[in-house]
């Protein structure tokens, strides 16, 4: 079938004034080049980012040069470890400070993290770093299958929809133009599932984004109702850890892979699975990535650590050694089958994430908590928090607030839509506290159904 959107797309695009297929041809170029070669091309992005985090952000004058990073205006890489790293709470307390001076110049925008180690943050990106995203996007659909203007679906949370608010006209005609079709994770009942497999059906989408825990619902149904789908090239698991047991079941009902993709608001796409599954990939000229362990030293293959993220393309709010929350695991393997030279991880643990339950069998995912706690309803004041379902028809949200009687003004509408997900009689109740601590295991359950095996309808 001819796909008149490719060049609808690129001139688009063009005439936006995003280099977005230059920097997506640029990385075509270099996706085989040795790991020597990409190692060089990282420090020659690494050393142009210290430079100008030190000429431009004050926060980075000093620390930079009580580092040793800058000496007489020269970059030393020898000394990017002895950067101290760059933590939530210090994001929060030097705010501007961590802006570049030329910010506003950049096209910089303000976004914030979904809270998903359960801490929201707010930061500063721009259009250059917009840009640089949408070609790995690029890249990445294309290993996963997709070319520019096939179709795709998002099964990914709508907050519109729990609002009922409509889509901005300027929306739907971008998803027209990009062949990208929604579907609400946050309503997983057994009728929206079936529209669901209609539409996907109709659509036949060559690849799926989708929430792991809303893709693994869809599968559960699709297999007990035996319902014929539509097999697309890959399904693509993000926002939380994928787990085997689910990989397994999807692949088994939608007979294409379950790749596994790792990233967040703060750093973008991270990394992503290719087709032969032997790792996550990083892109290291996006982000430059450390595992370490409780000494600060980097983590041998199989050992779990603590991951330290440097975001390489957004010269607004440099984001430099940043303690995004996570652990992952370096991979045993140097390089992939493939024959890409992307270094690899084998996984990202340490974010737990569960979805509740309705009395009726409803299933709805982490994530809706995670961004109406921590995005829609977060006007700078929720620290940290944790979901609790107790039971069908009781929710309690431990958080940890800066500004009680500001969040109070928002309270009643959090826990308006919250009922529209979780029932009409559903209660809401809130704990106020002053920390929220990890599990034993180490992982932060930012939320936890607690009733019981036994008692779960699925």
């Amino acid at each position: 079938m001819l796909n008149w959107r490719k060049p609808l797309i690129y001139t688009a695009l063009a005439l936006s004034g995003y280099p977005v297929f230059r920097y997506f041809r640029y990385l075509k170029s270099i996706e085989y080049k040795s790991p020597e070669e990409l190692q060089e091309l990282q420090n020659q992005k690494l050393q142009h980012l210290l430079k100008h985090a030190y000429e431009n952000v004050p926060y980075y004058n000093k620390v930079l040069v009580e580092a040793g990073v800058l000496k007489n205006g020269k970059v030393i890489l020898d000394n990017f470890y002895r950067i101290p790293p760059l933590t939530k709470k210090i994001l929060r307390e030097q705010g501007d400070n961590l802006l570049s001076k030329d910010h506003k110049k950049r096209g910089s925008y303000r976004n914030t993290s979904g809270g998903s180690t359960g801490e929201p943050v707010k930061f500063i990106q721009d259009k250059d770093y917009k840009a640089w995203g949408l070609a790995y996007r690029l890249l990445y659909n294309q290993w996963a299958g997709k070319e520019v203007g096939q179709p795709e679906i998002k099964l990914w949370g709508s907050e519109r929809d729990v609002l009922e608010k409509a889509d901005k006209l300027s929306t739907r005609i971008r998803r027209w133009g990009f062949h990208l079709k929604i579907m609400n994770s946050f309503m997983m009942d057994d009728i929206n599932m079936s529209r669901y497999v209609k539409k996907w059906n109709r659509f036949k989408p060559q690849i799926v984004w989708a929430y792991m825990n809303s893709i693994c619902e869809l599968a559960r149904f699709i297999k007990r109702k035996n319902i014929k789908i539509f097999k697309p090239a890959s399904i693509i698991s993000t926002a939380e850890t994928l787990t085997e047991n689910v990989r397994t079941l999807v692949e088994e009902v939608f007979e294409c892979p379950l790749l596994n993709q790792y990233g967040s608001r703060e750093i973008g796409i991270g990394g992503c699975e290719c087709t032969k599954k032997e790792g996550i990939h990083i892109f290291p000229l996006h982000n430059k990535i450390e595992i370490l362990n409780e000494h600060m030293s980097p983590c041998k293959p199989g050992q779990a650590g603590k991951v330290l993220v440097t975001t390489l393309n957004n010269f607004s709010m440099p984001l430099i050694r940043y303690d995004i929350g996570d652990m992952a695991i370096p991979a045993h393997n140097e390089q992939c089958s493939c024959g890409r030279s992307f270094p690899l991880i084998k996984n990202v643990v340490g974010r737990h994430v569960e979805a509740f339950r309705t009395r009726d069998g409803r299933t709805i995912p982490g994530e809706f908590f995670i961004h109406f706690v921590g995005v829609v309803y977060n006007k700078d004041f929720v620290k940290r928090f944790q979901v609790v379902q107790k039971d069908y028809d009781l929710v309690v949200v431990r958080i940890v607030i800066s500004d009680k009687k500001k969040f109070d003004e928002y309270k009643p509408e959090l826990i308006n839509s919250i009922k529209k997900v979780m029932g009409a009689d559903c209660k809401v109740e809130f704990e106020y506290v002053d920390d929220i601590q990890v599990a034993k295991s180490g992982k932060y359950l930012y939320t936890l159904c607690e009733i019981p095996e036994e008692k779960n309808l699925s």
